[in-house]
């Protein structure tokens, strides 16, 4: 699977979707033309069964740089009475693409191999598992430098990986966190070096992606939404899901060949 654009790039490698941010003259900083090729490649990934997992990574030094910052000047020379509905409008579609990531039924990796800034940094903490370059990863949510919050979801994915206290320091301060801090703090999963980082990551998602593509779209999906949960809801669902998984040609296969090999040993 390829698909050329001019910010984004997606192939496939071993079952593995390796998709790139493309715009590392600007750091790949996100502009509302990558924002829409970012969905139709998360699109392409969901809807491709081939595909049982994902790694995001960006093109030259820098992981993502946010949002672009003439866009952000751009926004500012609108007429006033439009800025809002404008910048509402601009949400709305930077939600649909992390949300789209987050929920992506396939594990997903971050290999993020240079400075993530602000959105970008957000867009790492929306997939499942990161992987850092050492020493070139760095991570910063810097809206609060801009006079901003974070809105790509850094309020809520940040809390989830190192807690309310610490996700609180780092949005008040917008201080950037090298690759060894980022694992003390959770921010980061595992360490790899420039050079290998992007094979080390499809290697892990490979690993990651190799069990029943039911259980793992299930799973996740539950999983994704535990800390709103009850105990009780998340039993329930458990329940459905695992009804699912009952009538599943992965179940059955897995049953029949442990069966099989049970029989072989008698």
């Amino acid at each position: 699977m390829t698909n050329p654009t001019p910010y984004v790039q997606l192939r496939t490698e071993d079952g593995v979707a390796v998709l790139t941010l493309d715009r590392p003259d600007v750091r790949n900083a996100i502009n509302d033309d990558m924002r829409g090729e970012l969905m139709a490649a998360l699109e392409r990934v969901n809807r491709d069964d081939s595909v049982r997992a994902l790694v995001l990574t960006g093109a030259g030094k820098a992981f993502c740089a946010g949002g672009d910052i003439r866009a952000m000047q751009q926004r500012m020379q609108a007429p006033a009475g439009d800025v809002a509905y404008n910048g509402w409008a601009r949400q709305q579609r930077t939600h649909h693409a992390l949300t789209a990531l987050r929920d992506l039924p396939k594990p997903t990796i971050a290999a993020v191999n240079g400075a993530s800034t602000g959105l970008g940094t957000d867009l790492a903490m929306a997939c499942d598992f990161v992987v850092a370059s050492q020493p070139h990863a760095s991570f910063a949510w810097n809206y609060v430098l801009r006079g901003l919050i974070p809105d790509g979801g850094g309020m809520y994915f940040l809390p989830r990986r190192v807690g309310l206290a610490k996700a609180k320091a780092l949005i008040f301060t917008g201080r950037t966190v090298r690759a060894d801090e980022a694992i003390a703090l959770g921010v980061a999963d595992r360490l790899s070096t420039p050079d290998a980082l992007v094979s080390d990551a499809v290697a892990w998602a490979r690993e990651l992606g190799a069990g029943s593509r039911t259980s793992i779209a299930l799973a996740k999906g539950i999983l994704n939404q535990s800390f709103e949960l009850q105990a009780e809801q998340v039993f329930s669902m458990g329940s459905q899901a695992q009804a699912i998984c009952y009538t599943s040609n992965e179940h059955r296969a897995a049953v029949e060949a442990f069966l099989s090999k049970s029989a072989a040993k008698e």
